[in-house]
């Protein structure tokens, strides 16, 4: 991270975008565990994306759903649960922690998704203290966090009050200083208006997806959304990359389909990061290279690597 430009690790460059590994890398092995996550670093990506929720003890520990699934998620004698559990900020950690996150189950929508998928057991779900002791190795010094904070303003009884959520993560990520490589994004554009706040220094990604895209997320880019921090897309004429650098983001990480050539030129003009999730098929692995983002996220690093390859390119600078 030498040089002027503290983020020139995060940029694309002549011949290379780089690879944030989705949940580790969910296509492959099991998500948001530390098997995947240490997969994740062997294969030599660029950052690692994860999700983090908050206990009810306030530990902020990496899991995506505000409930552990049934589809993933199998108890102490090793039993597939018949339904979700309670909210993961009604449990103690060591309730959450005692469930087995390795593997997926067969017959089911989700375990359908990811077929190669490794089967594990005794995978527990991380705390964030757990994966920050991991990322602060120092052979794993050039690889970021991109950390996402799950925040959902229809359901604001699935967390804490946003400071203490906010506050909880960044004790743990300055406390392994791990700050000046981590990107926080978030949905919930609440959020980073309070990480910025109180890590003002930090490293913010919106997320966006909008109405009418084909995807598995709730969209939250449009009229009146109360994801949005009180933006309102009309008043930068209808801009999101103008949107987010007046917000103060530095990174802009729309669902990949929303992106368009004009839309990334802009982000560029405005000097923002654009890093698009979750991509996995190679067809759009290839549209993404063509179209030149700076960063792919995706279930399928090694995948991904591969694609970049064939084009000629890398996921690190050379």
């Amino acid at each position: 991270m030498s040089g002027r430009d503290r983020l020139s690790a995060l940029r694309a460059q002549p011949g290379v975008i780089r690879l944030h590994g989705h949940r580790g890398a969910r296509g492959v092995m099991p998500e948001n565990t530390m098997a995947g996550f240490r997969h994740a670093l062997e294969c030599g990506v660029n950052a690692v994306e994860f999700d983090v929720q908050s206990a009810r003890d306030g530990v902020p520990v990496v899991t995506h759903n505000p409930h552990l699934m049934p589809d993933m998620t199998r108890d102490s004698a090793g039993q597939w649960l018949d339904v979700k559990t309670p909210p993961v900020n009604s449990m103690s950690l060591a309730q959450i922690q005692s469930y087995d996150m390795g593997g997926l189950q067969e017959g089911t929508a989700y375990g359908a998704l990811y077929p190669d998928q490794a089967f594990m057991t005794g995978q527990r779900v991380p705390t964030l203290a757990q994966l920050a002791d991991l990322m602060a190795n120092p052979v794993h010094a050039d690889v970021w966090l991109n950390l996402e904070i799950k925040s959902n303003p229809l359901h604001p009884e699935y967390t804490p009050p946003i400071p203490a959520l906010v506050s909880s993560v960044l004790k743990v990520v300055q406390a392994h200083d791990l700050l000046k490589r981590c990107i926080i994004q978030s949905f919930d554009w609440r959020i980073l208006r309070e990480v910025a706040l109180q890590a003002p220094d930090s490293v913010r990604s919106y997320l966006s997806v909008l109405p009418a895209t084909t995807t598995p997320a709730n969209e939250n880019i449009y009229d009146g959304s109360p994801w949005m921090d009180g933006y309102v897309l009309a008043d930068f004429d209808g801009s999101l990359p103008h949107l987010v650098a007046a917000a103060g983001g530095q990174v802009w990480s729309p669902y990949f389909a929303d992106l368009n050539k004009a839309d990334l030129a802009e982000a560029r003009a405005l000097g923002l990061i654009v890093n698009v999730w979750t991509v996995n098929t190679t067809q759009d692995m290839d549209a993404m290279i063509a179209l030149g983002v700076d960063g792919i996220i995706t279930d399928y690093p090694g995948r991904a690597q591969r694609r970049l390859l064939a084009h000629g390119m890398h996921w690190r600078d050379r």
